[in-house]
């Protein structure tokens, strides 16, 4: 941090072999951008926490817009994610208004020894290191850190305020743009929700012809009729029941992702209304939905990404992607509870409250009442039976591919929809292998319907075709539901290299310092808490479990071949200084970093949550 007095350390130069987008024709250098503040942003365009915190950087961007220039370093997770294209869409599908240099082999990424998406690193006007984060929520830590060293380099004359590099690309005009999901009406129509255009569009049968548009196409939050409407980046949608519908007042339940909330939509005349969510972000030390009573508003919520009915539990289940947990939303009453997961993301089977999912993107229900869901950070396809959790297909965070075949051996590469088909099997938008996907359980093998689509996000049944939403193309495209296709046969772990470790005791340190003007909130007993765990889980032979010291000694076993996965969760709560009434903060950031065991590796990780 600013204020810390350690030796400085300058920034190394930033490189990519895929070169730099929104800026034009030029490849801007540490040096050419000297004499202003740089904050440069690790991400991934899979990750839902990146995704939350270019949310929230947009306000720094326009608050210090003449002394800070914001640089995205696209640090891919997936294979496709280093296809230089597809970081081109992604960069106009999430609205990104700085450059972005795309490091598709993860250079500047090791050359800043970043370990986690998202990472945030604040480089001041003369090029070394200020301050470094990880994870999401530190819009706050930042503004104190600019409002500090701001007035210091312009004392000392090295702060040049001006524009920065940024220059935005040409928009393409299209009827979608980057379209998330689609549901069949009862006229034979279908409605979309036209994430990029921030609405929801009635499509007729030829999948062209607009019937109707409800928004306005900005981004924000409003209700009201079609023309007043606001959503930001709509995603899943669902059909209530019948006769639950004039009771409730609405048709459709909408998952408005980046809004954080979900909205009930009136089909007679297209209004809109809030019916569950505050608009502000679930952070850790929010009220979890079981802890709630009364109006479902009342709540905060985290990029809700999906919504289905379940005649099984007579409630809208919502696969809530930011906090890697399943959501029952209850339109009758109304109300809202936890139905499944701890918040921890990884691929753990078992009760519903016990499980471990990862950014949940996708949902259906089967005719047998069956609940699958598309795990996109695992290329998992799972189920809910009974009340426990079943991985059908995919086994943990950095392994995805495209193969047929038995389940147990089938990849999938960040899957985003499911769709129940007539005869009891799983349709699955197998989405950056642009394909589409079959999991039969009768048999328990995967096969392949259909390939060359482009980022298929979502799909619906329509008579004896299947209409997949090419989100990448920004259309609906018909396919036979009797269709198939050969997968290549490709496997894959994530291009993130792993971490040499020792084995016997490693010590594990998450860092963290209060931001300028605050100090560890510890009111109410420890400020900090640290989750270890493991995949497998007798990699840690001991070490596992929670505790509130951000300091932990591990023992690794020996015994234990080749690699894994160590799990870390870690959280600090600070205030500002100020007396009974000052703001309190949470800092919270998930790791998951790939290990290989190693003799001579480190017997030390050091993890940055700010410092």
């Amino acid at each position: 941090m600013a204020s810390t007095g350690r030796a400085r350390v300058r920034a190394p130069e930033l490189v990519g072999r895929g070169g730099w987008l929104n800026t034009g024709d030029n490849s801007p250098t540490l040096a050419e951008l000297r004499g202003r503040f740089v904050l440069l942003d690790f991400w991934t365009f899979c990750c839902i926490n990146c995704l939350h915190v270019l949310d929230e950087l947009r306000p720094l961007e326009e608050r210090y817009g003449d002394v800070l220039t914001v640089v995205g370093v696209h640090s891919p997770k997936f294979v496709h994610e280093a296809d230089h294209e597809a970081v081109v869409a992604a960069v106009e599908r999430y609205g990104v208004h700085h450059p972005v240099l795309d490091d598709p082999e993860l250079t500047t990424w090791q050359n800043y020894a970043v370990r986690a998406w998202p990472t945030l690193t604040l480089v001041d006007p003369e090029g070394y290191i200020a301050a470094q984060f990880s994870g999401e929520g530190h819009a706050h830590a930042l503004t104190a850190i600019l409002d500090e060293l701001i007035p210091v380099h312009e004392a000392k004359g090295t702060l040049r305020r001006g524009d920065g590099p940024y220059v935005p690309p040409e928009p393409e005009p299209t009827t979608l743009r980057f379209p998330g999901k689609a549901i069949a009406l009862p006229g034979g129509t279908f409605l979309v929700s036209d994430s990029g255009n921030h609405s929801l569009v009635e499509l007729a049968d030829d999948l062209e012809t607009v019937v109707r548009r409800i928004g306005t196409g900005e981004r924000g939050l409003a209700d009201g009729g079609p023309g007043e409407a606001r959503f930001n980046e709509p995603q899943g949608l669902t059909l209530l029941p019948l006769e639950l519908r004039p009771h409730v007042g609405y048709d459709v339940v909408v998952a408005d992702s980046v809004n954080h909330v979900l909205r009930g939509v009136r089909l007679a005349d297209g209004h809109v209304t809030t019916v569950a969510g505050t608009g502000t972000p679930w952070m850790q030390g929010d009220p979890n939905g079981d802890d709630v009573s009364g109006d479902p508003r009342a709540i905060p919520m985290s990029s809700p990404w999906d919504v289905v009915w379940s005649p099984e539990l007579l409630t809208v289940v919502v696969a809530m992607a930011g906090i890697h947990q399943l959501w029952a939303f209850d339109p009758n009453e109304p109300s809202i509870r936890l139905l499944a997961g701890t918040t921890n993301e990884g691929l753990v089977d078992g009760k519903l409250r016990d499980a471990w999912f990862a950014q949940t993107s996708g949902l259906t229900v089967t005719a047998d009442r069956t609940l699958w869901l598309a795990d996109s950070e695992t290329s998992a396809l799972r189920a809910i039976r009974d009340g426990v959790v079943e991985t059908a297909v995919g086994t943990g965070l950095f392994d995805f591919g495209f193969r047929d075949g038995p389940a147990g051996q089938a990849l999938l590469q960040h899957p985003l929809g499911v769709t129940a088909l007539p005869d009891g099997s799983v349709a699955i938008s197998d989405t950056y292998n642009n394909a589409v996907r079959r999991y039969d359980p009768a048999t328990g093998a995967v096969s392949t319907l259909a390939t060359g689509l482009r980022e298929p996000s979502g799909a619906v049944v329509d008579g004896q075709h299947l209409v997949v939403v090419e989100s990448g193309a920004h259309r609906l495209t018909r396919i036979p539901l009797g269709a198939a296709a050969t997968a290549s046969g490709s496997a894959h772990r994530t291009q993130r290299p792993a971490l040499d470790i020792a084995p016997g005791e490693v010590e594990l340190v998450v860092v963290f310092e209060p931001p300028p003007g605050q100090k560890l909130d510890e009111r109410y007993g420890p400020a900090t808490r640290l989750t270890v765990s493991s995949t497998p889980a007798p990699l840690l032979a001991d070490g596992a479990g929670r505790d509130t010291a951000l300091t932990r000694r591990l023992t690794i076993a020996a015994d234990v071949a080749g690699a894994g996965v160590l799990h870390v969760a870690a959280m600090a709560a600070s205030c500002d200084d100020g007396g009974e009434n000052a703001a309190c903060h949470i800092h919270q950031q998930d790791w998951g970093i790939p290990v290989r065991l190693a003799e001579g590796g480190t017997s030390r990780i050091e993890l940055v949550l700010s410092g």
